[in-house]
């Protein structure tokens, strides 16, 4: 041991110290800003599951490899920082004496192999997503790189780092082999053993390389220490526990069900909720749970949620990616003033600091942003435009792509809520829907009498719930675009006439049907889905009461009345097993109950509904019924959990949308890309979206005048029929279980 390596190891142990120590202090601080969040105690088990979900999505890269040409790459950069931290505290030992190894391993040629490819992984992988980032910068692509809105400096800061320390792993090694101190086999030291052949022996250069591996280390220590806001660092630590700690603990994504209306940590029962105690929604940042501030914290900005965004694709104001950077931002810039005590009433008047000086000591600028309205203009100086939060379609691409498992949808909802019911502060056209909802029990308004007129016609009875279940096999639950629309209505009708030839028993409920109370929720108007949802589980019950659990079976036309019915009425004491009518009539056709005899033979392209597909993963169902009944489908670019979004979800269908290009428009010129005779749905909403987007584009002669949208269903139906008469065969097995 040298003097050289005395100076290096006495610098690199001092800038160690000072290093690890601020930032073990910015990791409690850290700590302690997440748990400014309100509680919830439906986070933390089961375990086993949780634990199994935690391994999976980080050791195989599950929801990062949806973008495969980033995926291998951080794969990489993320094993490097994992397992090479060992080679970066073997560093300590290095600087002082260049012979220094791990006992046991550190000579072992397998550790040795491990090294090599640590090294050149990390410095491929970081050089590879600097490039990646480089190719989608903002400048060339606008709109259009899902890196619009982020931290560059910080991500290539980052990305230095990453490659200065596989850069140390190799030099360290090459200059021990070069040095003598070393002699590994060839098929463990590939690269660097030919690097040593032409570099200088130089015990020195060891310490000096080990001590650059060590100052990069300690150095992005400090920098993130200082900026806790940087998610794309913090990440490293923040991932682990977000995807623990993710709303489904068999490893789903936040979609489906929203998450209850929590207060307290508890789900909020209006009957009994308290305005001067209770949160509703989220109208203050400290409303959030501790989930969404660690959410907030872990975004790595990497803008896989913006890309797949159809209001941010159509030219709106939302970005999931932004909105996620702009509540942590402010929650952070905040979180002195309330680590301080600091408490607002929904007046707006300060509560929690008292005394002849309560704002003593408490940073100014922390002081300022709790001044900020949580939304608001820019006029208003607002943390969350309102555009930006009514512009969402609660679709769901940014939860399905997004890698580290944020939950914007439930975010998104929480803050709709508090506009709603507290400050009834939204979007105007909605007014006419919550009365619509309140008093007719459907968004159009109309009489409940005229629940049944779509069956006016129809050459056969539909059977309609008189008390008795009987033998029926299912309730056909038709939905209020399915009893009222009247494009809809078609969809009700062909299927029905579908389950008439298949001989399947089923009832409707008719009048006694009301609106299951999704738009309301999506819109954020909780009391009125609650109103509505426990009038439908009172009825539903009362019908199944005699029926064993197993067989309470529904079948609905509607995606979004399927997603209610099955993710959101358990939580109400609504038990049923619910299928799609795409699930039941593929089903159907393949125990021979429905047997197409005059093909359709047309080219169709298939449009993905939200609430059917990404919400509830049914995507081949529809697909084999195209399929059977004789189409040639066509997809789209965007199709499957990537399917772009019609425009109609979160209540969208009953707003204007006069910012940038229309969504249903933009979703009806990519099917027209496909060139099709038709254009196939599972979804009354999407089918009167796609329809108008057509109507849009015939018009301007874009589109063929003989193009039409249509549900799956129909055109079963049209190659089921033949001159008008069919007679199903018989099942000669027992059914099968509905695709999913």
């Amino acid at each position: 041991m040298g003097a050289l390596q005395i100076t290096l190891g006495v610098i690199g142990v001092a800038v160690s110290i000072a290093a690890w120590g601020v930032f073990v202090a910015a990791v409690i601080r850290q700590v302690r800003i997440i748990r400014l969040g309100q509680p919830d105690g439906t986070r933390y088990g089961p375990f086993v599951p949780r634990m199994k979900t935690l391994i999976k999505e980080f050791a195989a890269h599950t929801r990062m490899n949806k973008f495969r040409r980033v995926g291998p790459w951080h794969w990489l950069v993320m094993w490097g920082f994992l397992l090479g931290s060992l080679a970066l505290f073997e560093a300590y030992g290095e600087i002082f004496d260049p012979h220094f190894a791990w006992p046991i391993i550190g000579h072992w040629a397998p550790w040795q192999l491990l090294l090599e490819l640590l090294g050149i992984g990390t410095v491929a992988g970081g050089v590879a997503l600097a490039i990646i980032r480089q190719a989608n910068h903002p400048r060339r692509a606008d709109r259009q790189s899902r890196f619009q809105g982020s931290n560059f400096a910080a991500a290539y800061f980052v990305e230095a780092v990453v490659i200065i320390e596989g850069i140390g792993i190799l030099g360290v090694k090459t200059f021990k082999i070069s040095s003598g101190i070393e002699d590994p086999a060839l098929w463990s030291s590939f690269l660097t053993q030919p690097l040593a052949q032409i570099l200088p022996a130089s015990t020195a250069a060891v310490s000096i390389m080990a001590l650059g591996k060590l100052l990069s280390g300690m150095l992005w220590l400090a920098v993130v220490s200082r900026y806790l806001t940087m998610g794309v660092a913090w990440h490293r630590f923040s991932a682990f526990f977000n995807i623990y700690f993710k709303r489904e603990d068999d490893g789903g994504v936040a979609l489906g069900a929203l998450k209850p209306m929590m207060s307290g940590g508890k789900p909020l029962d209006f009957e009994e909720a308290d305005p001067e105690q209770d949160v509703f929604g989220a109208g203050q940042v400290e409303d959030f749970s501790w989930k969404g501030w660690l959410d907030f914290s872990t975004c790595t900005e990497c803008g896989r949620c913006q890309s797949q965004c159809p209001a941010w694709n159509t030219g709106k104001p939302l970005s999931p990616k932004m909105l996620i950077t702009q509540l942590r931002d402010h929650a952070y810039a905040k979180a002195p003033y309330l680590m301080e005590g600091g408490k607002k009433d929904m007046a707006g008047d300060e509560i929690g600091l008292t005394g002849d000086d309560p704002h003593a000591g408490i940073d100014v600028l922390a002081l300022a942003e709790s001044e900020r309205a949580l939304i608001g203009d820019a006029e208003a100086n607002g943390v969350i435009d309102p555009d930006m939060l009514w512009s969402c379609t609660n679709c769901g691409a940014c939860v399905e792509q997004c890698p580290v498992d944020i939950e914007h949808v439930d975010h998104i909802v929480d803050m709709r809520r508090y506009q709603v019911m507290i400050e009834s502060d939204f979007p105007t056209e909605l007014n006419s829907l919550f009365k619509n909802l309140e008093n007719k029990g459907n968004p159009w308004g109309q009489n409940a009498k005229d629940r049944m007129a779509w069956a006016e016609d129809l050459d056969f009875e539909v059977p309609v719930f008189d008390g008795e279940f009987g033998d029926a096999e299912y309730l056909f639950w038709v939905g209020c675009a399915g009893a009222f629309e009247d494009r809809a209505k078609k969809t009700t009708r062909a299927v029905a006439e579908l389950l008439h030839l298949a001989d399947v028993k089923y009832t409707v409920l008719g009048p006694e049907e009301t609106c299951t109370g999704d738009p309301a929720r999506r819109a954020g108007n909780e009391f009125v889905f609650q109103m509505l949802a426990q009038q439908n589980v009172e009825v539903l019950n009362s019908v199944f009461e005699d029926v064993e659990p197993a067989k309470r079976k529904i079948v609905v036309t509607c995606a979004h009345c399927f997603n209610t019915l099955a993710n959101e009425y358990p939580d109400l004491g609504g038990n049923y097993e619910v299928v799609h009518h795409t699930q039941l009539l593929n089903r159907l056709v393949r125990e021979k109950r429905l047997t197409p005899m005059a093909p359709v033979a047309q080219d169709i392209t298939y449009h993905d509904p939200c609430f059917l597909g990404r919400h509830n993963q049914v995507y081949e169902a529809p697909r084999e019924l195209a399929d059977a009944a004789g189409a040639n489908l066509r997809e789209m670019p965007r199709h499957g959990d990537r399917s772009m979004c019609c425009g109609a979800g979160g209540a969208r269908m009953w707003m204007e949308e006069q910012i940038g290009k229309r969504i249903n428009v933009e979703r009806v010129d990519e099917a027209l890309g496909t060139a099709p005779s038709k254009i196939a749905t599972g979804c009354p909403f999407c089918r009167v979206m796609l329809n108008d987007g057509v109507t849009s584009r015939q018009s301007d002669g874009t589109a063929s005048e003989d193009l039409e949208v249509l549900d799956v269903s129909q055109l079963l139906l049209s190659a089921v029929k033949r001159d008008g008469d069919n007679e199903p065969a018989a099942a000669d097995s027992e059914p099968e279980p509905a695709e999913s």
